[in-house]
């Protein structure tokens, strides 16, 4: 019996050392969302341009991209160039302005550009909790159904648009 307590740490190691094992390669950075497959779910948010408050049934009737994004946040800095880009080239983008001050984002975009054809402000995360943000940027592709069908956290890019792309229908 004490020989067989003696194997245990072995018998640990090599679980922890399989699960390790089976995780590598995975991506790290993935983390599924309860959305994707449902519909945008309801909000009434305040255009930060115009004070309108605007709800789903005012969002475009082809596919679009959501974009959480806020002035506080040093990846939007990096992805709003590429969003620049994707907004020439006809892409449509919903902005939310999450946890932010009106008057920096109106800044942030009179200085960088804004690529977005809504703006909506999320001042105290309400709707970013609907949609199970985690942090700024977030990019959500809604079909033109109105239905989540993609969720990127982190940095929009050249490097992944084309798989985000093939889910804009």
């Amino acid at each position: 019996m004490r020989k067989i307590v003696l194997f245990i740490p072995l018998v640990v190691f090599l679980l922890l050392g399989s699960l390790l094992y089976f995780q590598l390669g995975k991506d790290t950075q993935y983390m599924p969302s309860a959305l994707v497959g449902k519909k945008l779910p309801d909000f009434a948010l305040v255009s930060l341009q115009n004070d309108q408050v605007y709800t789903q049934s005012d969002l475009p009737k082809t596919a679009y991209l959501v974009n959480f994004w806020g002035t506080w946040c040093p990846a939007c800095h990096l992805e709003h160039p590429f969003l620049m880009q994707l907004a020439k080239s006809g892409v449509p983008i919903v902005g939310i302005n999450y946890k932010d001050q009106q008057a920096l984002a109106v800044q942030w975009l009179a200085q960088k550009g804004d690529p977005y054809q809504w703006v909506l402000m999320d001042e105290r995360g309400h709707f970013g909790v609907d949609m199970g943000v985690t942090g700024a940027p977030e990019t959500f592709v809604v079909d033109s159904a109105g239905v989540v069908v993609y969720r990127l956290q982190g940095v929009i890019s050249a490097e992944n648009w084309p798989s985000i792309k093939g889910y804009m229908k």
